[in-house]
């Protein structure tokens, strides 16, 4: 069975865990750019943690539906509606054969899940229905969905109804917001000063973001080491001899403004990249409206492995609390 696209939103997308494997070929994991609230959407309606669901952006979309299912709304606040009836979010509520599930306006965050009982079944592609739209993967039809497209779900898995996650399991960034970052191996190439103006300085998310990177700008340039630049790497000192980039890697091009790569970036390139933020805080950054005052954080790896298993122990308490 399908639901009808009335209006697709903003930008809305069929997301799931992705596709890990590929990197070294070029194809990022794409998925959900917040993972621990797609796991928790899936886990409302009964649905394995990894099924394909819907991830909207900012306004989300209209769905009339062709047969009942239980959904549940995730991540940011964005109230949903069926047939003009708000509903709550993070809790699992029926919608009727016929009826139209729509959302109120924005209040908190940046991208809600919308999770469907049996989960969204359009075709896998590479092991993933995640939406990869430069690379025409996954998704519907390797696009985002747009209006009179027929979604297909699956079987109803029969959960309750009003099935909720309490506040204290949801996790939406601070103001500021704080994001944890392990130097690397391209540290080296900024001064002392600048590597301590980079955690010092309030930054700002630009208007510049989407699923492959988030800009921030507003702290201070970087100043960098003086050195040869090595052959093929381009005169600015923000330049390398292409490396690989790691997932959450920050790029800063011309020393100005850091970009934080995201979950549909490329895989390498020539500007340097001073770190990573942290996996643990790279769901945070889904969440993130232009504009937000953002600080990084300095960590080292035994402070980013201890994040790591914390975030996997509150995806533990939420799988509790919902068994």
């Amino acid at each position: 069975m399908t639901f009808k696209v009335l209006n697709p939103g903003l930008l809305t997308t069929i997301q799931d865990l992705g596709r890990p494997g590929y990197f070294h070929l070029g194809i990022p994991i794409s998925g959900a750019m917040d993972r621990l609230s797609l796991r928790a959407a899936n886990l409302l309606v009964g649905n394995d943690q990894g099924a394909a669901a819907l991830e909207t952006v900012f306004m989300g979309p209209q769905l009339e539906f062709e047969k009942d299912a239980m959904v549940a709304v995730t991540g940011a606040e964005l109230p949903p509606k069926v047939d003009g009836e708000e509903k709550p979010t993070w809790t699992a509520f029926k919608v009727k054969a016929g009826q139209v599930l729509s959302f109120d306006y924005l209040r908190e965050g940046a991208r809600a899940y919308i999770a469907i009982s049996g989960g969204i079944t359009t075709d896998v592609y590479l092991g993933s229905r995640s939406t990869y739209a430069i690379g025409a993967l996954g998704g519907y039809e390797g696009r985002a969905i747009a209006s009179g497209d027929m979604v297909p779900f699956g079987d109803d898995g029969k959960v309750k109804e009003g099935r909720s996650l309490d506040k204290s399991l949801r996790r939406l960034p601070g103001n500021p917001a704080e994001l944890r970052v392990l130097p690397g191996l391209y540290w080296r190439l900024i001064t002392e000063e600048a590597g301590r103006n980079f955690f010092d300085d309030e930054w700002k998310v630009a208007p510049e973001a989407d699923r492959m990177g988030v800009r921030f700008r507003g702290g201070r340039p970087m100043s960098f080491k003086e050195r040869e630049q090595p052959f093929g790497a381009g005169s600015d000192p923000s330049n390398i001899v292409d490396g690989c980039y790691s997932y959450g890697s920050i790029q800063v091009p011309g020393g100005s403004e850091p970009i934080v790569l995201h979950r549909d970036a490329v895989s390498g390139g020539g500007y340097f990249t001073l770190g990573a933020v942290i996996s643990a805080d790279m769901d945070l950054i889904g969440q993130l409206q232009p504009h937000t005052p953002t600080r990084f954080v300095k960590v080292d790896m035994d402070q980013a492995l201890a994040a790591r298993k914390e975030r996997k122990a509150q995806l533990g308490r939420i799988e509790d609390a919902l068994r």
